[in-house]
């Protein structure tokens, strides 16, 4: 019945919509009026809600936590709330666009994650429910760990939206921007991930890091080869530009998924996708621009990505000296491997940042490019330090104290790859399957098992008591 009336609710919402089309002048996106406080409380529950409030309930969810549920009814009733007041503001008034659109089908997903968390809360077994159980599971599991994915594209078209932004011939730079500065702020938290509590299963592909981010660079590297230049017309100089860059992507990157194997088969590391991040930073600080406020941030942007590159290099060449990893468990990482996962992720925000009508609103409102490039700054380092709070609620879960206090105990196990049977040829200990089962988890799992919910706490149960209750 919750789940129904819910359904009801957001259904009988997308009929409403986004009034006041009328008052928006011809020819623009939004009206000259003011943003009012009902709008900005909209953006700041859905920021909350969205942004930081279902991201945690997902982690919360993948250790499985009595307190998932919990936090996940408060973000979808927060959620619900300000969907109904973005339909309810007054002041600024918005033509057509991509957030109201978009909307109503991120709150479906809502809905559909919700009902399938009802349903699996039910633990329904009679009728041969027990045996399509996995796929519920691995549904909830999946939208789950889309909605930050798509609540991020909703937050970006929710700005957009309000500032009138990207419209006509500003569309194209408006992609280029916000595509390409999302894809260095998540190629970030991939280095965050892999680098806290993702090399058991980096491992376990058995690749080296270097596969996969040179893969991602030659398909991207296709595809701004071929949609750069808008073919059949003359060739402007930034085409030229984007377009050969698009090249020098996947040709280094066919020639890093080379190179991250050795003779034998087995994974190496190798330094070209660092070498593409530096060379892709020098180009994008020479790009000419028509204000000097937006030279500016162009020139900062590609010295912060550059700087990713080369602290890559180093990290690989000299702190783990061609290794995977100094811990297996991510417990012990090098103060500078924090370095180049930031650096991309304020390079993606002072990417995002920069686009043509930005620079001209602090242009005009006489902002200097030192203050800017410090606001933004300022939100990589807040989004870091929540991806890394996020990372230690489901490391110190994953890996409990005393498995971390055996591998301290054992530094010869530490960063060596995993034979047919085990750590370094030998046989897994039982601390060491469970880390790598944990791993697993972390990939594949959804919500809660049956077993697993009765007598949950904030972690998953102890291998010790499993054994015991199985005696």
């Amino acid at each position: 019945m919750a789940s129904r009336a819910l359904a009801a609710i957001i259904f009988a919402a997308s009929a409403l919509a986004h009034g006041g089309h009328e008052h928006v002048p011809e020819g623009s996106a939004v009206s000259e009026d003011p943003i009012d406080s009902t709008l900005w409380i909209h953006m700041i529950l859905m920021g909350f809600a969205f942004g930081a409030i279902f991201p945690f309930g997902m982690v919360l969810g993948i250790v499985r936590s009595r307190w998932h549920v919990p936090v996940q009814i408060v973000g979808t009733v927060i959620a619900v709330l300000a969907y109904f007041l973005g339909h309810a503001h007054k002041g600024r008034q918005f033509g057509k666009n991509a957030h109201a659109s978009f909307a109503n089908w991120l709150m479906l997903l809502l809905v559909i994650q919700v009902v399938l968390g009802f349903y699996l809360k039910l633990h329904l077994v009679k009728a041969g429910q027990a045996r399509i159980r996995w796929i519920f599971v691995l549904a909830h599991g999946v939208v789950g760990k889309i909605m930050p994915v798509v609540s991020w594209a909703q937050m970006l078209f929710g700005g957009i939206a309000a500032l009138g932004f990207c419209q006509d011939d500003h569309m194209g730079q408006c992609l280029a921007h916000f595509i390409m500065g999302s894809a260095f702020i998540g190629y970030g938290i991939c280095l965050t991930i892999l680098l806290l509590v993702g090399q058991f299963w980096l491992r376990r592909t058995g690749r080296s890091q270097e596969f996969f981010d040179s893969l991602i660079i030659a398909a991207w590297g296709c595809v701004n080869t071929f949609t750069e230049h808008r073919w059949g017309q003359p060739w402007a100089h930034n085409d030229l530009q984007h377009t050969t860059m698009g090249i020098v992507w996947w040709c280094a990157g066919l020639l890093g998924m080379w190179l991250s194997r050795n003779r034998y088969g087995r994974p190496k590391r190798n330094l070209i996708p660092a070498i593409v991040i530096l060379m892709t930073g020098y180009a994008m600080s020479a790009h000419p621009q028509t204000l000097m406020i937006s030279t500016m941030i162009h020139s900062i942007f590609g010295y912060t990505l550059m700087a990713a590159g080369f602290t890559r290099i180093i990290e690989i060449s000299f702190v783990l000296r061609d290794k995977s990893a100094l811990s297996m468990n991510g417990a012990e990482p090098n103060s500078f491997q924090y370095l180049p996962p930031f650096l991309l992720y304020a390079s993606g925000f002072l990417f995002m940042g920069a686009t043509e009508e930005q620079m001209k609103l602090l242009s005009d409102a006489g902002i200097t490019h030192v203050s800017y490039v410090l606001i933004l700054y300022s939100i990589a380092f807040i989004l870091f330090l929540f991806v890394n709070v996020l990372l230690h609620i489901y490391a110190i879960h994953a890996w409990p104290e005393e498995d971390s206090a055996e591998e301290e105990s054992d530094p010869e196990s530490r960063g060596k790859y995993t034979s047919a049977n085990g750590l370094n040829g030998r046989a897994r200990s039982q601390s060491e399957a469970q880390r790598i089962q944990d791993a697993e988890t972390f990939e594949l799992q959804g919500l809660i098992s049956d077993e697993e919910e009765e007598g949950s706490s904030m972690g998953p149960r102890k291998r010790g008591e499993e054994m015991g209750k199985e005696h």
